[in-house]
């Protein structure tokens, strides 16, 4: 397969991806094995591919596909984003303690407290920017920790090297979710993870279009594991959603160029803007991860967030003015949005969890698209003044006349 040779830049490798799919009729575009059965030439063995919960080969081109890009074993392309973290959690016992990152997406948050009142794991949330807590957090039991860099929606850095190593003396799995950076700017399993995780409808898709997701594992035991599980469980992907990824992945790199790109500049407008108290964004040279993050990325990413000044009302009529940024969850598309984790992506997360993880209501995340810049700068312009105006009228409301 041309796109396995090792010498190819990553960038070519996306381009000719599922090119050598098809042997019968040799089709430059990965065909789509809309089949859920294959036929048996005998009843001696398996063919390679025999039910497309087990396999399929549109979806086995993502697979390793993905793989090559993260360096590892291998991939199992799964139903969504939740579906990879609920592999992953999969491959522990009941009673296996867990350390994760204290500001974890909201659906990880809430799968990992589902199953510890359950009883199917324990977890302990910390902050593992100081990798000394992860130390402090081990137990004879702990079995893995869960690691989000950049964080959602907070983007905290963590440095991987010391906790990938923290995690090899222990003798635990380091589990990275690289949602937020991809493959391209971010490879966790070089730093001695043992399994990543993505959920494939941000990035690595990047059009809105469909919902998956995907654990990479380091080594070949590793990735036999996870396929066990996402078989037994029935997560695997659709062959439909698989193509849609895989087509997505081959404009990955001139997207993310330009997602980080826009994203420098709309952190910057945001850091000199009055009514923002605070811009969190790994590619200022303020943000306190800063060096970090250009040791162990090749980029920063297209992800913003930031504190705005006022009450809940003028929070809400930041979030109803765009015209630009569409008021929705998710992330990693072509198209800017904007979203209050607290009431959105990180509902599910219970209070006190996004208390202790600084997700305030008045903490915005923007998905920054690719759109042009001027008319995103210019959108969040006229929503932070239409945000104001609703401050001052609210002063005015509560403010008592003078007797």
């Amino acid at each position: 397969m041309a796109s396995s040779i090792p010498s190819l830049h990553p960038h070519t490798k996306l381009t000719l991806a599922g090119q050598h799919t098809d042997g019968a009729y040799k089709s430059v575009s990965l065909p789509i094995y809309q089949t859920a059965i294959f036929r048996f030439d005998d009843t001696n063995g398996k063919p390679q591919y025999d039910y497309s919960r087990s396999g399929n080969p549109t979806r086995a081109a993502l697979e390793t596909t993905i793989a090559e890009l993260e360096g590892g074993a291998g991939a199992v392309c799964v139903a969504s984003g939740m579906a990879a973290v609920a592999t992953v959690l999969a491959l522990y016992d009941v009673d296996a303690h867990i350390v994760c990152s204290h500001d974890c997406y909201g659906g990880t948050e809430r799968l990992l407290t589902w199953y510890q009142r359950q009883g199917k794991l324990d977890v302990t949330y910390v902050d593992l920017t100081d990798p000394l807590n992860l130390a402090l957090a081990l137990r004879p039991e702990t079995k893995a920790v869960w690691v989000e860099t950049p964080s959602n929606p907070l983007l905290r850095i963590i440095d991987l090297q010391k906790v990938g190593e923290l995690a090899k003396d222990a003798g635990i799995d380091l589990i990275v979710d690289n949602t937020f950076l991809s493959p391209l700017l971010q490879r966790p399993i070089d730093f001695g993870a043992d399994f990543v995780v993505h959920s494939t409808t941000k990035y690595l898709n990047g059009h809105s279009d469909v919902v998956g997701g995907v654990v990479i594992a380091k080594t070949k035991e590793g990735h036999e594991r996870a396929h066990f599980a996402a078989n037994a469980t029935g997560a695997t992907a659709a062959p439909f959603d698989s193509w849609l990824v895989l087509r997505g992945l081959k404009t990955l790199p001139v997207r993310l160029r330009q997602h980080e790109e826009n994203a420098h500049t709309v952190a910057r407008y945001l850091d000199n803007h009055d009514l923002v108290s605070q811009v969190f964004y790994p590619g200022l040279e303020s943000h306190p991860g800063h060096e970090l993050a250009k040791r162990q990325q090749a980029g920063f990413g297209g992800m913003v967030s930031f504190e705005v000044v006022g009450d809940a009302a003028a929070v809400r009529t930041l979030l109803t003015s765009t015209r630009v940024f569409t008021l929705a969850e998710s992330l990693g598309g072509v198209e800017s949005l904007i979203e209050q984790p607290a009431t959105m992506s990180h509902a599910s997360m219970r209070a006190e969890a996004r208390e202790e993880a600084g997700i305030t209501r008045n903490v915005i995340r923007l998905s920054v698209g690719i759109e042009h810049i001027d008319d995103l700068i210019a959108d969040l312009e006229q929503a932070l003044e239409n945000a104001r105006c609703t401050s001052k009228r609210t002063l005015a409301t509560v403010t008592p006349a003078h007797v």
